[in-house]
């Protein structure tokens, strides 16, 4: 057994001995949601730091905490923020959450970020439902020895974005009269925004939005056999599409004002799974 993994173990042994549900949905909240779905029933709280072997978050708006509860009479656990590459911290590092989400009997992971927009055609406040992505992050959380317990060495990614977790979603939306965009997210590696140039590129690439996170948790999570849904909050225009110089404060004030109706499509579709 990888020394990766007794780690993993050690977390989810650690969290099972004082759970008192077994939560089969995992949602990870990104920069500036933590607080979108309020309270659970029956809800419980771990901060990071109480956790063995996890990551703590630097970066305003990520609380570094776990909240586990009932929603929409569904067992669920809630990651209020993440990790990034940027920080400092390596894949392993930034994996470590979706793998105990594993150990935990996770089946499936709702992933959430805040993102700019590459097509003109979406704009400041929309919803994306992410359909698949383009990785320039230069790591990933597989390179070195695999972790053969939870998954292949080579892990197929032609369906990371399941189908009907996306069929369920547009549901959602629909059912809320919500408009729900759909496009490609390619990750970078931050922490400094894009240029125009780089822009432009990951334009002809058929790049939709961008972000610098979400897919290497989407590369641990597909290859330990969770089935994923990922959902951007267009905060800015990205470099050269828009006027504005980017900030990360502007991109805080953008999610905080789009919580409640992301909270409220997050509830529609765990209720439909």
């Amino acid at each position: 057994m990888s020394s990766e993994l007794k780690k993993i173990e050690r977390a989810a042994r650690f969290l099972q001995r004082r759970l008192k549900i077994s939560p089969t949905i995992g949602l990870v909240l990104g920069s500036g949601l933590s607080e979108a779905l309020g309270r659970l029933e029956r809800e419980q709280r771990f901060l990071w730091e109480q956790i063995p072997h996890f990551p703590r978050p630097t970066v305003m708006g990520h609380a570094g905490e776990w909240v586990f509860g009932m929603l929409e009479k569904k067992s669920v656990l809630i990651s209020r923020g993440r990790v990034h590459f940027y920080e400092g911290y390596s894949m392993s590092e930034i994996a470590f959450p979706i793998r105990v989400m594993k150990l935990l009997g996770i089946e499936r992971v709702i992933l959430t970020n805040a993102a700019g927009a590459i097509n003109k055609d979406f704009s400041v406040g929309d919803f994306v439902l992410i359909r698949d992505h383009i990785n320039t992050i230069p790591d990933n959380p597989l390179r070195g020895e695999n972790i053969s317990e939870l998954g292949p060495r080579f892990p197929n990614l032609l369906d990371a974005y399941s189908v009907r977790l996306r069929a369920l979603a547009k549901e959602a939306a629909r059912d809320m009269g919500l408009e729900l965009k759909e496009g490609v997210y390619v990750a970078t590696p931050g922490p400094m925004y894009e240029t125009p140039a780089e822009i432009e590129a990951y334009k002809r690439w058929g790049a939709d939005v961008v972000g610098m996170s979400t897919v290497p948790e989407v590369i641990a999570a597909r290859h330990c056999g969770l089935e994923v849904l990922a959902i951007s909050v267009v905060t800015n225009m990205a470099a050269g599409i828009g006027s504005d110089k980017l900030t990360h404060e502007e991109v805080l004030e953008i999610t905080k004002r789009r919580e409640g109706d992301l909270a409220k499509l997050l509830r529609a579709i765990v209720a439909k799974m």
